[in-house]
C-alpha cells in the first residue's frame, strides 16, 4: 500500500492528468447517452458516437503531452506489454482511470438522475459472447490504429488525435447498438459501479484487453518487434 501511495505521489501529474481525462471522457460521451434519453432522442445515435469520437480527440491534444492520454485500462496495459510504458505506473494509472470514470458516473447521477443506465454497456438479448467477439475486434482496431497513428515514428506528425477519435467514433456509429462499443474497461465501470448494472460486466474487461494485447502481437511483427516504431 505505501508503494502504491508512492507511485501515486511521484507521477502525481500524470495520475491526475489521467483521472481528469477519463472523467471528461466519461461524463460527456454517457452524459449524451443519458441525455439522448431525457430529450427523446434529440442527440440520437450518430450524434453520441460523434461526442465520444470528440472528445476522445480532443482530449489526445490537450493532455497527451502530460500522461500519454490512455483515459483506459487496456491501452495502459498494451502500451506496458509492448514495452512503451513502466510497470510501475500502470496500477497508478489504471486507477485513476477508474476513479475518474466512477466520479463522471456520480456527477451524472446527482444532476440527470439514473435514466438511460448511466450509459452502461450492456451487450444486445443478452448475447455475451456476441459481445465478447465484437468488443475483442474493436479494441484490437483501436489499439492498432493508436500504434500507427499516435507511436510509430514513421507516422505523420500530428494526425493521432483526429485518427484515433475518428476511430472511437466509427466504432461506436456502426457497433454501439450491439456491444454499447465500450473498447474500455473504465468507460464501462463507472456506469456499471454508480448504477449497479453488471450484467455481463467481464465482458468489457476482458475483451478490450484481449483485443489490445493482440494488437500488440500483430504490430509487433510488422514492425520488427517495435524497433521500427522506435528508430
Amino acid at each position: 500500500m505505501k508503494s502504491l501511495v508512492k507511485e501515486f505521489f511521484l507521477f502525481r501529474q500524470e495520475v491526475l492528468a489521467e483521472a481528469i481525462g477519463t472523467f471528461t471522457l466519461v461524463f460527456a460521451g454517457t452524459g449524451a447517452v443519458m441525455v439522448n434519453e431525457v430529450s427523446k432522442g434529440v442527440v440520437t445515435h450518430v450524434g453520441i458516437s460523434f461526442v465520444f469520437g470528440a472528445v476522445v480527440a480532443a482530449l489526445i491534444y490537450s493532455i497527451g503531452h502530460l500522461s500519454g492520454a490512455h483515459f483506459n485500462p487496456a491501452v495502459t496495459l498494451a502500451f506496458w506489454t509492448s514495452g512503451f510504458f513502466p510497470r510501475r505506473q500502470v496500477l497508478p494509472y489504471i486507477l485513476a482511470q477508474s476513479i475518474g470514470a466512477i466520479a463522471a458516473s456520480s456527477a451524472l447521477l446527482i444532476s440527470l438522475g439514473k435514466v438511460g443506465n448511466l450509459g452502461a454497456t450492456l451487450p444486445l438479448n443478452n448475447n455475451w459472447l456476441q459481445s465478447f467477439v465484437l468488443e475483442t475486434l474493436l479494441t484490437f482496431i483501436l489499439m492498432f490504429v493508436i500504434f500507427g497513428s499516435g507511436l510509430d515514428r514513421r507516422a505523420p506528425i500530428g494526425f493521432a488525435g483526429l485518427a484515433i477519435g475518428l476511430t472511437v467514433g466509427l466504432e461506436a456509429m456502426f457497433m454501439g447498438p450491439i456491444t454499447g462499443a465500450s473498447m474500455n474497461p473504465a468507460r464501462s465501470l463507472g456506469p456499471a459501479l454508480v448504477g449497479g448494472i453488471w450484467q455481463h460486466h467481464w465482458v468489457y474487461w476482458l475483451a478490450p484487453i484481449l483485443g489490445a494485447q493482440l494488437a500488440v502481437l500483430i504490430y509487433s511483427q510488422l514492425s520488427n518487434g517495435f524497433r521500427d516504431l522506435r528508430e
